[in-house]
């Protein structure tokens, strides 16, 4: 972009944004959605950056005022800038997406070669009676637009496996595990450590989940399967038997979404070298903590 240009974008943004008194009564400048397209669009330029450079400026884009202190500005931009796959798009990985999006990662890659079906309604947060039958990655690409139009979705319509893992993962900051099954959970975690991307792990049966973080050179998954890889489609997991009903996912789901945004933004607590377990029907919160040097 031509240095014109780029004076063009930043006068037009501290042109349109306003003063406002936020909930703890300071005064911040902000500039809402409505601005921001009228900008993208007469700039040519996408939400997403328009979003990036209000807050290089200075200035808070209108829907993140909420996230005043805990995110800074120069945090929420970093955000902006991120990259992260969610492989899977059902239960974990919908809701993943839907808190990403509202947080305002900047790019979101969604793995998931499946479909929407009715069996999908009762827990799986981008499923709804319209979108029955459809690819569940094109079905994320409209719901991020109606949640924000300054994060940019890159669908996937295929199943991860070791001829496209690489490919489709390269460039992200983070990846998020939102698969049913333990061996494409290798074949991730074998990828991400491969790229050297933190990947962080999600599953869900019945009113129990975990979650774990792990970064290249980490023991990860073999901590919690003992390295037997089972098969993809076993009637007998647990998933299978107990079922997965929505308050569970859901609350993984926000873990995951937590652990990807304290990892770019560099918080010092997320469950590396652990495993976090929640039981929802027995009100149990446990931490099970791994030696690093776990083989």
């Amino acid at each position: 972009m031509s240095k014109r240009k780029e004076t063009d974008i930043h006068e037009l943004i501290q042109a349109k944004s306003i003063s406002i008194t936020d909930p703890a009564g300071r005064e911040v400048l902000v500039l809402d959605d409505d601005q921001a397209l009228k900008i993208a669009d007469d700039c040519r330029r996408s939400v997403r950056e328009v979003y990036a450079e209000a807050l290089r400026l200075g200035i808070n884009p209108y829907r993140y005022i909420r996230n005043r202190e805990i995110i800074s500005m120069q945090e929420q931009l970093r955000l902006a800038e991120s990259q992260v796959a969610v492989v899977g798009a059902g239960g974990l990985g919908g809701q993943v997406i839907v808190l990403l999006a509202r947080g305002g990662i900047g790019h979101l890659v969604v793995v998931d070669g499946d479909t929407f079906d009715e069996t999908n309604l009762n827990r799986q947060a981008l499923c709804s009676k319209s979108s029955l039958g459809r690819p569940k990655s094109e079905v994320a690409v409209d719901v991020v637009a109606s949640i924000n139009p300054g994060v940019e979705v890159i669908p996937r319509q295929v199943r991860l496996d070791s001829s496209n893992a690489r490919e489709i993962l390269a460039g992200s900051d983070v990846v998020v595990d939102g698969l049913d099954n333990v061996p494409d959970r290798f074949l991730l975690e074998k990828t991400t450590k491969k790229l050297g991307i933190p990947l962080v792990h999600g599953a869900v049966a019945g009113f129990e989940g975990w979650i774990m973080t792990i970064f290249p050179g980490d023991p990860g998954l073999k901590c919690v399967y003992g390295g037997k890889e089972g098969r993809r489609n076993d009637w007998k997991s647990p998933e299978a038997i107990l079922g997965v009903p929505a308050p569970t996912p859901s609350i993984i789901a926000t873990l995951q979404a937590t652990e990807v945004v304290k990892i770019i933004l560099r918080r010092e607590k997320i469950f590396r070298h652990s495993m976090f377990h929640v039981d929802l029907e027995g009100g149990q919160l446990n931490e099970f903590a791994f030696e690093e040097g776990t083989k």
